[in-house]
């Protein structure tokens, strides 16, 4: 077993403390120190921070094909973000695995783009960068409302997430966010090429919920182009669709997912769908519940989570989820405790290795600065 290391466990107390021990001007102050330069006026350079984020977890899963127990540092990313020449970003950072030595804990960039704001509050990026569809893997890991994505997103969505390419992100038009990327699927550490293909990325937005009376109504809808060869990082889905909708307004809120698939070169086609409605008791303490299901039209198209994967080897032709999680925010989402109990099921028809039935356990800090 993974033993949380000293620093995990002074993270734990931190999140732990009463969370009235820091005032807001307390946590602002704190993460201020992140900013290690800034100057509006300077025609240079006009911001240089650090960046990162850190999760340390403790995990346990019982099922009838077996349990695990673990506790480790589940993220620890590293870097800098500088605000150069008025309206050009460059943003580097790093993944680093603490449960390793140093010498062998540096496991890849992630960010690692050079960005540009013409107006209009349109960006366009290129070289490393987030490339998001589907509920939870547009949801950076910063602000999910889960210990864990939901399977769903596992299934389909790319997730080693950072890709190179170059994408362009803003408003078409007022209230109708657009964006458009190409990327390449070879699957490596640093900085790719296109020897393993490419696929692209569209997306489009609107909000709905000012003209309703709502705090938030967003439709927001994905389709990707998978043209991938030799080393991909991407799974075998030649397209895949996605809709979202994030409803929120007052203290209740609901998310959901409608995806599908559709698989070339032996895998399935995939269809599912997520529903994560949840409210807040207090403007610091949230309770979130989740249904994901899943299914296969031919046999072992799916798989299971991060951690049924520990238990179990094979894929299934149908799946069921039933979370519900406790979430504290301390300083928002950049420093959060986060629980979840979940229920799985996966059906497997023909038999094989991919039956699963069990219950899973997830306690989890996180935090990020810049």
């Amino acid at each position: 077993m993974i033993q949380i290391k000293p620093a995990s466990c002074c993270l734990l107390s931190l999140a732990l403390l009463n969370p009235n021990a820091l005032a807001q001007d307390g946590y602002d102050a704190l993460w201020s120190r992140a900013t290690l330069y800034e100057d509006p006026d300077n025609k240079v350079v006009q911001r240089f921070a650090l960046s990162g984020r850190a999760q340390a977890e403790w995990v346990y899963y019982d099922a009838d094909q077996g349990d695990y127990d673990d506790s480790l540092w589940r993220r620890f990313r590293f870097g800098f973000k500088a605000d150069v020449a008025g309206n050009w970003t460059a943003h580097l950072e790093g993944d680093f695995d603490l449960n390793k030595s140093i010498d062998d804990s540096y496991q890849r960039l992630t960010d690692a783009y050079i960005a540009w704001s013409p107006g209009n509050n349109w960006k366009i990026k290129g070289l490393k960068h987030s490339a998001g569809f589907t509920l939870d893997g547009y949801t950076s890991s910063r602000k999910l409302l889960t210990p864990e994505r939901n399977n769903l997103s596992n299934n389909l969505w790319y997730t080693d997430e950072y890709f190179t390419g170059l994408s362009a992100a803003g408003e078409c038009r007022e209230n109708l966010h657009c964006s458009l990327g190409v990327y390449s699927t070879e699957d490596s550490d640093e900085i790719s090429q296109l020897e393993a293909g490419f696929f692209t990325l569209l997306s489009m937005g609107h909000d709905f919920g000012p003209a309703l009376g709502q705090d938030k109504l967003m439709l927001r809808g994905f389709h990707v182009y998978n043209n991938q060869d030799g080393n991909a990082a991407t799974p075998a889905y030649r397209h895949i669709a996605s809709l979202i909708s994030e409803w929120e307004s007052g203290d209740w809120g609901l998310w959901a997912d409608i995806s599908a698939g559709w698989g070339y070169d032996g895998q399935s086609n995939v269809t599912g769908i997520v529903a994560m409605p949840f409210y807040y008791m207090t403007p610091r303490q949230q309770a979130v519940f989740r249904f994901t299901w899943i299914h296969s039209d031919d046999d072992n198209g799916i798989r299971v989570g991060r951690y049924e994967n520990e238990i179990i080897s094979g894929r299934g032709d149908e799946y069921r989820e039933w979370f519900a999680g406790f979430n504290w925010f301390f300083y928002g989402h950049k420093l959060k405790w986060q629980n979840g109990l979940q229920y799985t099921e996966m059906d497997d028809n023909d038999g094989g290795d991919g039956e699963y039935q069990g219950w899973g356990f997830a306690s989890v800090v996180r935090i990020y600065w810049d």
